[in-house]
């Protein structure tokens, strides 16, 4: 199964730089969300294709016309934190009370549940495992957020297989859809989202998809927006993996698209046998 999904965030909410980490720092950059959500909602129309949209509870309060055109499109809204902090640098009082906002914030606007959580920049790890408590106790029921190897934002080095399973924490369990990877010169690529999506071409990235029984993409709004300003004193390589291929990467998604069933995390969590998926232990 090919599960699509994108994180609802502005262009400006990247991870691990000093000026684009809170609230006050983003009020100094335009909005360019509404442009940039409805160039993706156009193009699922076109394709006939439904997604599951991880949404920012700061965005439904923002925006919460955003979320309502999402919503009401037909598409599955879950939550992606509310202040777009990396997991590991809040203590567990602090992400609880983000959790809990983003939820109330999306529910409100929608009316629904909300059943899935991914962690901005996958930023779960041993250290924080905890973490998968807190979302068994506000009734999440699926999670996205398991990096199945080693890497700057956390990452599960020994989770095993990539592919749709039960986490038990203490006896608590949670549906996991981890994210999945792939070995290029010993290193771990993703693939099916961010940087390499638009670094690769469609014929390695069409081989690479045909491979997998099991591919769990994420993209961003900003991932198709070539019009986007660059923000001030990025690294080289963050600007390279931050900007390269935006202009294609849209066109390069529906060309994906072509012949291969991408479906969303409702209609995964539907096909799969939980009964006889295996079960990871935290």
């Amino acid at each position: 199964m090919t599960i699509l999904t994108f994180d609802i965030e502005e262009w400006f909410h990247l991870l691990d730089h000093p000026s684009t980490r809170t609230e006050e720092d983003w009020a100094k950059f335009p909005s360019r969300i509404h442009e940039n959500v409805d160039r993706i909602l156009d193009m699922l129309h076109r394709n006939n294709q439904k997604a599951t949209f991880f949404c920012l509870g700061w965005v439904a309060r923002k925006y919460p016309e955003i979320i309502k055109k999402i919503a009401e499109s037909g598409n599955e809204i879950a939550t992606h934190s509310d202040l777009h902090q990396l997991a590991y640098q809040q203590n567990r009082i602090a992400f609880a009370e983000d959790l809990k906002r983003s939820i109330e914030s999306l529910e409100a606007i929608t009316g629904n549940k909300i059943r899935a959580y991914r962690a901005p920049g996958f930023s779960l790890m041993e250290s924080n495992k905890w973490v998968f408590s807190e979302l068994i106790k506000q009734g999440i029921e699926i999670d996205c957020s398991i990096f199945p190897a080693k890497r700057a934002h956390g990452g599960f080095a020994n989770f095993g297989q990539q592919e749709p399973c039960w986490v038990d924490l203490d006896g608590f369990k949670l549906k996991e859809f981890p994210i999945n990877v792939t070995s290029m010169v010993g290193l771990p690529v993703i693939f099916s989202g961010g940087g390499y999506f638009r670094l690769l071409p469609d014929a390695i990235l069409a081989k690479l998809w045909d491979q997998q029984k099991y591919v769990m993409t994420y993209f961003h709004p900003r991932d198709f927006d070539a019009g986007q300003p660059m923000i001030q004193d990025l690294s080289m390589i963050r600007k390279f993996k931050s900007y390269y291929g935006l202009a294609g990467a849209l066109s390069k998604l529906e060309r994906l698209m072509i012949g291969r069933e991408f479906i969303d995390l409702v209609e995964a969590d539907q096909k799969v046998n939980w009964e006889k998926a295996r079960t990871v232990y935290l």
